[in-house]
């Protein structure tokens, strides 16, 4: 079997990706008595298509699942979707849209049935693309948030909070989408950054002729709603007014002026306006008040038509309303100013139209509240289980969040004003009796004891469904067949690793440690490793409007799957944003090349794996040397996956194999495996063969195409399949230190020569002589045992050692000894030392320019930060450059 010149991910990766699912590879065993290794894969929307963050959550897990896999533990990384209820609903609703139909006119059971059949025609369109990024979850397990199981298991987790108090309905402020007319949850709120105004509006107190109190606010329409003004009790500018009272304007309604901390008298005039059914501080204030609360707006944010709004208002939008309103105040002379401001306005992330409280009755659920045998909250448990180790948060500085929030905790409203999605198993009688059950029939049979009733009663289900976070709460028990004892719920739960983002550990990692807890007793999960948001190369947010969105699909295409994985573990590092941009695949992709030719060099050179090889037991030392470093190697990868330190794993490959392996072993062995010494070659052979076998095992999980692509190669497809090949164990007392002393002389020594001759443009072909003088008895002994190599690699033709330095030289220290290169007659060191002291002159001049600019506060606070940034990028590379001349220069001088 032979290797291609080039290697082709695109023709590759399906290949292999179809022979890993055909042979079984992937699916877990409960039956199979090993230890389990569990990871439930965080359900991308069933609506979505591979995006960046996907790409770096999945790749972190398919690197522990592979690595755990190698080590023979019953791996179960277990696939799924969501139903993602909102995002969904809205596809299928263009969808109709575009037909001339809409979901009211279809009415609910038709419309779901619109919803499934476009799930079961485009709703996998992610689970195919994680294929191309490698993925490898036992796809024969893969579930469904609205799968027939999952769905028994939230009505019954419903009814079971319901029974323990922990849920009920209540009337609130919610986030209100006036374009969807459904609550959302904080995660779908976008604060965006908007040029508005501040209106300072002046109340007149009731009373007092002349006296007035000037409130501002950015939503002057919601005036109308307002019960009251609030004061900070200890503002001495209206301690007088405390208990008084204001004529609202535009209305006839009196409200009182109370004395409230929310109140800032430092901020504005010191006032606030209390508006406790719009705003959810004033909806705080008003319940410490017992101030009645005003709804002035409908659920598509219309003005309503109620006694409470001025008939000329009542119907109009809520900005056409505003501007008639401010309009109005003017026309009263009660607008004391209006400035421009700047502030974030809460936008819904699917609509895109401004988000308002709306009060409404909702479900909630209260994570606050006592419930279950230890008179715990849900939220007590989950702040006790990190505290206590059974839940270990990566990395460590995030525990902190964690129990701020848990400890500051706020009731969950859970149900939403849609069709798609669970529906909330909660049923009404005729008189509005509330039945919560886990199926009708158990409704029906409550509804019939509770009105002593013989015969059917006629019951009405709850229209509202839940949040799609509640059966995203349940996913690593419910995917394994909860409330059942199933044998998988046995085997592999609790789970070992959840891998996620930092930005939903309120919003999903909380709430499936709460969950756990209360429904089944037992951690969801061991550790909680949490990776930060992609960037792009420059570190910048990615946005569709700055344009620098990184689609890794099309990375895929251009570089393969495995250097974008290899480029995302390389930026993973605990507590930092990843960055990732074309560039900087490409030089993975470069990496895989780079391998890849190595493959074929040990593949010409008839290197391959021999059974009876025995490490411990090679001769040579550039052989003993490169087995202890691959044993170190292996130490470090294993100890850094243990710590969740991707960077540090892929950067200990990249160098072992790049630098270590390639530039400098591969180059060592030209003489042997090319010379007529048999044994010498045979041994030099095995050795290639079994350390590149060694890097191939380790770097599986990161680059699992091309390192089976190479397997099968190196072991004439005889090897089995590298995915089920068992993790590298090397002693790490195959690491010789002389040796790794010695060869780290000789490689420093050979690359402080080939720094000389590069700076100085001595001709690559030059072969020059090499003196040293004050040589120790190891410094001696190397030089001797490594001649033949420094000769070679430097190009060097004589060494020798001196007691001084001739005219002439170029000097460079290497520990006690001092190397000398005579370059007299190879280059022209005058011309030599003009032509460094100009470019250092240039370079000095450029430096000056670029620093100056920096220092200009001007250019910092208004250029662009990408501009800003490459300046400074460019000044680090200037410097670095200037070093290296001067370092030259010096060497000529001296």
């Amino acid at each position: 079997m032979t290797i291609d010149k080039l290697y082709h991910p695109t023709e590759t990766e399906s290949r292999l990706y179809h022979m890993w699912e055909e042979s079984g590879a992937l699916g877990a065993n409960p039956d199979a008595g090993r230890k389990p290794y569990t990871i439930m894969m965080p359900p991308p929307n069933v609506t979505g298509s591979l995006h960046v963050g996907h790409a770096l959550v999945m790749s972190i897990q398919d690197i522990l699942i592979r690595w755990q896999r190698m080590k023979g533990r019953d791996t179960l990384w277990l696939p799924g979707t969501d139903h993602a209820g909102i995002a969904t609903q809205m596809m299928v609703e263009r969808k109709l849209a575009r037909e001339g139909r809409e979901r009211r006119e279809i009415g609910r059971e038709a419309f779901l049935k619109e919803v499934w059949t476009w799930k079961e025609e485009s709703g996998g369109t992610i689970t195919r693309q994680l294929r191309r990024l490698g993925a490898s979850p036992d796809w024969s397990r893969e579930r469904f948030t609205m799968d027939e199981g999952l769905c028994k298991a939230v009505n019954t987790a419903f009814a079971r909070l319901y029974r323990d108090g922990l849920i009920d309905r209540a009337e609130r402020l919610v986030n209100w989408d006036p374009k969807l007319l459904t609550a959302v949850s904080d995660l779908e709120v976008d604060m965006k950054e908007t040029q508005g105004h501040l209106w300072h509006l002046r109340y007149p107190v009731a009373g007092m002729p002349g006296r007035f109190i000037v409130v501002a606010t950015t939503r002057p329409e919601t005036m109308l709603g307002d019960t009251a003004v609030a004061v900070h009790p200890q503002d001495e500018r209206y301690k007088d007014l405390i208990g008084k009272q204001v004529r609202l304007p535009l209305t006839d309604r009196l409200i009182p002026i109370v004395g409230d901390e929310h109140a800032d008298p430092t901020v504005g005039s010191g006032a606030v306006k209390i508006t406790p059914a719009h705003d959810f501080n004033d909806f705080a204030v008003g319940k410490r008040h017992n101030l009645p609360l005003i709804t002035i707006l409908d659920q598509r944010a219309h003005l309503l038509n109620d006694k409470h709004v001025p008939e000329a208002y009542r119907g109009l939008d809520r900005f056409v309303a505003r501007e008639r309103i401010v309009a109005d105040l003017q026309a009263l002379e009660l607008v004391e100013k209006i400035e421009p401001h700047t502030h974030a306005v809460p936008h819904g992330e699917r609509s895109g139209v401004v988000i308002e409280p709306r009060l409404t009755t909702q479900w909630y659920c209260y994570v606050d509240r006592p419930g279950g045998a230890d008179g715990k909250s849900m939220a007590q448990r989950g702040i006790e289980a990190v505290e206590q180790g059974r839940i270990r948060i990566v990395p460590e500085n995030l525990t902190n969040t964690y129990f701020h929030w848990l400890r500051n905790i706020q009731p969950w409203c859970i149900s939403r004003q849609l069709w798609w999605g669970h529906r909330i198993p909660a049923w009404y009688g005729p008189d509005g009796a509330i039945f919560v059950a886990e199926d009708e029939d158990d409704a029906q049979t409550q509804a019939q004891k509770h009105y002593g009733a013989g015969k059917p009663v006629t019951l009405r289900q709850d229209e509202d469904v839940l949040d799609t976070w509640f059966s995203a709460g349940l996913w690593p028990f419910s995917t394994l067949g909860w409330p059942e004892s199933t044998p998988d719920m046995k085997t592999y739960y609790p789970t070992d690793v959840l891998v996620t983002g930092n930005d939903i550990i309120f919003f999903w990692v909380a709430r499936m440690i709460m969950m756990g807890l209360h429904l089944t007793g037992e951690v969801p999960f061991h550790t909680v490793f949490m990776h930060g948001l992609v960037r792009d190369g420059h570190g910048h947010k990615m946005s569709k409007t700055r344009g620098n969105v990184v689609d890794p699909l099309e990375l895929i295409d251009a570089y393969g799957a495995d250097a974008l994985r290899f480029c995302l573990a390389s930026q993973c590092t605990p507590g930092r944003d990843p960055r990732v941009s074309g560039p900087q695949v490409e030089t993975m992709r470069n990496f895989a090349t780079k391998l890849w030719n190595a493959a074929r060099y040990c593949r010409m050179h008839e290197c391959r794996p021999v059974a009876s090889f025995l490490p411990e037991q090679v001769s040579e030392t550039t052989n003993r040397w490169i087995i202890g470093e691959v044993a170190l190697l292996a130490q470090r990868v294993d100890d850094s996956l243990e710590a969740f330190r991707f960077d540090d794993a892929a950067t200990a490959l990249y160098q072992f194999i790049w630098g270590t392996f390639c530039d400098w072993y591969l180059e060592f062995t030209k003489p042997r495996l090319t010379g007529e010494n048999e044994a010498a070659r045979a041994e030099c052979r095995a050795t290639v063969a079994f350390v590149l076998d060694k890097v191939l095992h380790l770097l599986h999980p990161f680059m699992p195409f091309l390192t089976e692509e190479i397997w099968a190669n190196l072991t004439d497809g005889k090897g089995g399949a590298l995915i089920t090949a068992p993790w590298v164990k090397l002693p790490v007392d195959l690491a010789d230190d002389m040796v790794s002393r010695d060869m780290d002389w000789v490689i420093r020594l050979i690359s402080a020569i080939r720094t000389v001759r590069s700076e100085l443009n001595v001709p690559p072909k030059a072969h020059i002589s090499l003196l040293v003088k004050d040589a120790g008895a190891d410094s001696n002994r190397r030089l001797m045992l490594h001649q033949e190599n420094i000769r070679r690699m430097a190009r060097i033709s004589v060494i020798r050692s001196v007691l001084e330095a001739p005219q002439g030289t170029v000097t460079m220290p290497l520990d006690e000894a001092t190397l000398i290169l005579p370059l007299a007659d190879v280059i022209d060191l005058e011309q030599e030392r003009q032509r460094l002291t100009k470019e250092i002159r240039h370079l000095s001049d450029e430096l000056e320019r670029i620093a100056a600019k920096l220092a200009n506060p001007q250019f910092v606070e208004r250029a662009p930060e990408e501009i800003v940034n490459e300046q400074r990028a460019r000044q680090a590379e200037t410097v670095a450059a200037l070093e290296r001349l001067q370092s030259a220069h010096q060497r000529l001088s001296g």
